[in-house]
């Protein structure tokens, strides 16, 4: 006797609902509202999406990035803020100063600069430090203070 189980239904990915294309050059502001945004070519400007942006292999996006969600398979050079999540394919690559909610970087993805999870207080110290700028000088007592001081 055969007994047969309902296996739940796998949820199919979201649909796009807008692409740019492998040859186009998109200058200037992007605003997507929920809707997913594959894009394929090139985007030179700003996003604004409370969907899903997702930059395929061989896209590009250079400038500021506002989305809920971000995959990328391809390249994103600029400032990223990111509300839930940003996914870095194997093949993605990411680069500027990031803003996320959580980070998922595959085996074979890169990401190059500053990421702040924005639950997080960021700490202008840690910031500038993961910049290449100067550590905090140790705290010193009173006495090697003024020393400390007096030499500057």
């Amino acid at each position: 006797m055969a007994v047969f189980r309902n296996k739940p239904k796998a949820e199919p990915a979201p649909a796009i609902h807008s692409l740019l294309g492998k040859d186009v050059l998109f200058k200037g502001e992007i605003h997507t509202g929920t809707h997913s945004f594959r894009v394929e070519g090139t985007v030179e400007g700003t996003m604004h999406s409370t969907g899903e942006v997702s930059i395929a292999q061989g896209g590009l996006v250079k400038g500021t990035i506002f989305a809920k969600h971000l995959v990328v398979t391809g390249r994103a050079e600029g400032t990223m803020k990111i509300t839930d999540c940003l996914e870095i394919h194997g093949t993605g690559f990411v680069e500027g100063d990031v803003e996320v909610g959580s980070l998922v970087v595959d085996e074979g993805g890169t990401l190059q600069g500053v990421c702040v999870r924005k639950d997080q207080p960021a700490k202008e110290d840690a910031r500038a430090a993961a910049k290449g700028g100067p550590l905090p000088s140790p705290k010193q007592p009173d006495g090697d203070q003024k020393k400390a001081e007096a030499k500057h």
